[in-house]
């Protein structure tokens, strides 16, 4: 098979055009990344801390939210996103794929300017609802979108390209947190939220320039558009053989569904359907419960509260490494397959895990008012590096693959 990703013989067109717009795509990622990522630095800045406390202090005595406040402000984009993904397949089918990722980024911008405006807990929940239910739109759609333009041979890269999106979210957020740390005034949090701005804007403007999927269009009987959008995806004439045979194999697929007759959400949970809804919910709820998600959440809150010195650093640090490790999981999934990735992957966080969890827990203390002693500096870095280890595990693996 060689080393490389190489298109098949047999495949006509080129595969360039779809491979570029399935990533631009992912790009919707940074987004779910970027919001996931910002909100752990935030949490750990002084200033916010000052403005957003309703009056409760911590430890050392300084004014800070308590821990549940912390857990609904951060649980909260989750609720949203829960309610985004259950209403994304109704939308896509509505309005389109394309369209339809457009609308749902201007939900998100909706939080973004909520969130932005906040300068107490009620408003700046509501703005993290909104941007929730937007991520949770988005993330739905995306994949939606790149599967139905993506070329079969390299379909695996691209969808799993929308983990990598997050982790470059996730370390631009690092980049501009540690940027605004410092800063005694709103824009300590509020710069690092309008960003997102950008990121929204960037996607909306290119979805624009897209074409939409070729499956849509057939599910709306306009064959000319569609094979339209599957010659520009493929770079072939509307007229061209190989584009009339891929219509025609989405046309029958079409019309096999519509002897199925109408469908809704029950028919998810009947027959052979409710064992792959499980695999897929199972997959992604495993992806979620690795932990994975505490280190970018709570990652910089984590490290401060254990006595690192420089937490935003090592935030950072850990988001690079997020980052690296998931071009190596996006070449094992079409090169290795995707149960022994899985599978190695889980073993190599599982083991880190245990190591980061004996570390923490036999070479720290606390004093009398809460304050983390280290009684093992090589000890402490160490488990910094397990943290590492366990990232790549993650990145390279369950990351990418669950998507």
């Amino acid at each position: 098979m060689g080393w490389m990703l190489k298109k098949p013989d047999d495949v006509s067109g080129k595969s360039w055009p779809a491979i570029v717009i399935g990533f631009f795509v992912a790009f919707g990622g940074v987004l779910y990344g970027y919001d996931t990522g910002t909100i752990s630095g935030i949490l750990a800045m002084p200033y916010w801390e000052d403005v957003f406390s309703t009056g409760y202090r911590d430890s050392t005595g300084h004014l800070n939210v308590d821990s549940s406040q912390s857990a609904a402000i951060v649980s909260i984009l989750s609720g949203g996103t829960f309610f985004g993904a259950l209403g994304a397949a109704p939308i896509a089918d509505w309005i389109g794929r394309r369209l339809g990722l457009i609308v749902c980024t201007c939900v998100f911008i909706v939080g973004v300017i909520l969130q932005t405006a906040a300068t107490a807990i009620p408003l700046f929940l509501a703005g993290r609802f909104f941007a929730g239910l937007g991520v949770g739109l988005i993330s739905s759609l995306i994949p939606l979108y790149q599967s139905e333009t993506a070329p079969r041979w390299i379909r695996g890269v691209i969808v799993g390209a929308y983990q990598l999106s997050i982790t470059i979210g996730l370390l631009l957020a690092s980049i501009v947190n540690n940027s605004t740390k410092n800063r005694n005034d709103t824009g300590s949090y509020r710069i690092p939220i309008a960003v997102q701005f950008a990121w929204a804007l960037i996607l909306i403007v290119g979805t624009l320039l897209l074409p939409e999927t070729p499956r849509y269009l057939i599910k709306k009987d306009d064959h000319v558009a569609a094979a339209k959008s599957l010659g520009r995806l493929r770079r072939l004439p509307d007229t061209d053989p190989s584009i009339q045979a891929e219509l025609a194999e989405i046309q029958a697929n079409h019309e096999y569904d519509l002897r199925l007759g109408a469908s809704s959400y029950l028919d998810c949970i009947k027959g052979n359907l409710l064992k792959r809804l499980l695999t897929g919910c199972f997959l992604q709820g495993l992806q979620q419960l690795t932990g994975i998600n505490f280190i970018f959440y709570y990652g910089t809150q984590f490290f401060k509260n254990s006595g690192f010195t420089d937490s935003f650093t090592i935030s950072l640090i850990t988001n690079c490494v997020n980052t690296a490790s998931t071009f190596p999981g996006l070449y094992a999934i079409e090169k290795w397959g995707r149960r022994p990735v899985l599978f190695w992957g889980a073993v190599g966080m599982c083991v880190s895990q245990f190591i980061v969890a004996i570390l923490g827990t036999t070479t720290t203390s606390q004093d009398d008012v809460g304050n983390i002693i280290v009684h093992n500096i090589a000890a402490q870095r160490a488990a910094i590096a397990f943290i590492c280890i366990y990232i790549f595990c993650f990145a390279a693996s369950w990351g990418p693959i669950a998507w």
